[in-house]
């Protein structure tokens, strides 16, 4: 009996890994190498805002020794909203399947991608969640525990979003999915990004799935979280809740 010729039924899907930084070179020494033990078969970018540190510099100087990684150097634009978006364009101009998100920080330990791989088999977003049996945090006061849980209660009752963890950017995307938004529409240039664009996923039907994780606070570098973004956080939630009463869209139209 000679071997089948037919080509696989469930090819492996094609995965991209996002990292979106500024001043991120010392973190990414130690990250990427362990994104690529926990997931081989993926590519990585990086998307970073000109970092005076050399983050771009030190992605480029890897590149020619391994293809799989590849640079985006934002020259006149910051914020994680935006440069979130130019990864999510990425993906779909490439046609990959899959897109990870994570912070290029080690808050995101690369041990939990295969699991949130796993989630990906049966959601269109799956999330890397500290809320549900399983998950936590390491490393943060009482202050910024207080933070985190009232921003996942107030957008969970504002935008009718059924998951625990909301605000999280550890999360692997179907990029057909995220295909369908209209990018143009996004309020968020900061943190709430991560609340809205589960919002839009959430209004095209997007079905989600939560995995523990547990946060583990940066011990290189600065956040950039600080109490202003967390005010810009509540408002443009807000100003959300109004499109959503409203019934605005959110999917691209035929001409966009």
């Amino acid at each position: 009996m000679t071997a089948s010729t037919h080509p696989t039924d469930h090819p492996e899907p094609r995965l991209l890994v996002q990292l979106c930084t500024y001043n991120e070179a010392e973190n990414l020494a130690h990250l990427i190498p362990q994104i690529f033990a926990a997931a081989p078969q993926a590519d990585l970018v990086v998307i970073d805002d000109h970092s005076p540190d050399g983050t771009s510099d030190y992605v480029r100087s890897l590149m020619p020794e391994d293809k799989r990684i590849h640079l985006i150097t934002r020259m006149n634009e910051r914020g994680l909203g935006s440069a979130t978006i130019a990864g999510f364009r990425y993906a779909i101009d490439e046609d990959y399947d899959l897109l990870l998100t994570m912070d290029a920080d080690h808050s995101h330990p690369p041990r939990y991608i295969p699991d949130l791989l796993k989630a990906a088999k049966r959601a269109d977003v799956a999330i890397g969640s500290r809320y549900v049996p399983g998950g936590g945090v390491v490393g943060w006061n009482l202050k910024r525990k207080m933070m985190s849980w009232c921003i996942n209660i107030y957008s969970r009752l504002l935008l009718g979003l059924p998951n625990k963890d909301n605000s999280g950017n550890f999360r692997c995307y179907r990029v057909d999915k995220l295909a369908e938004l209209d990018f143009e529409k996004i309020r968020s240039g900061g943190y709430s990004f991560m609340e809205e664009i589960l919002y839009r996923c959430h209004r095209i039907g997007c079905q989600c799935a939560e995995t523990p994780i547990v946060f583990e606070d940066r011990t290189i570098g600065e956040s950039k979280i600080n109490m202003g973004e967390a005010w810009k956080a509540l408002w443009v939630i807000f100003r959300l809740f109004l499109d959503r009463v409203a019934g605005k869209e959110v999917r691209k139209t035929t001409d966009s």
